[in-house]
């Protein structure tokens, strides 16, 4: 008789453990709220210390990214270039975590 023989039923592969974090999110619906926390956190990180030291207001409600900019010039060229901005955040979080970016 096997000192470990059977393993309670578990699977018998490993699940990584990003997979199963993942997975659990999916499965009590809290991907999405979680996908757009880690962008609030990384805001910073992807635009740079400019504007980072510019943004006093960040949040995100029903898929759209409202930013406050302090600064006139800063605001107008991140208008200009939202496209980018999106590319940014779907380079780093996929495409579906948020659909729209404003600057306010």
């Amino acid at each position: 008789m096997e000192k470990y023989g059977n393993n309670g039923g578990r699977k018998k592969e490993a699940t990584p453990l990003k997979e199963a974090f993942d997975d659990l999110l999916k499965a009590y619906r809290l991907k999405d709220k979680f996908d757009e926390r880690l962008l609030l956190q990384a805001w910073p990180e992807m635009m740079g210390k400019m504007v980072a030291s510019r943004t006093t207001g960040l949040y995100i409600k029903e898929k759209k990214l409202f930013v406050k900019i302090s600064s006139g010039p800063v605001k107008n060229e991140l208008k200009m270039n939202r496209t980018k901005v999106m590319d940014l955040i779907e380079a780093k979080f996929g495409k579906g975590v948020i659909d729209e970016v404003v600057f306010l």
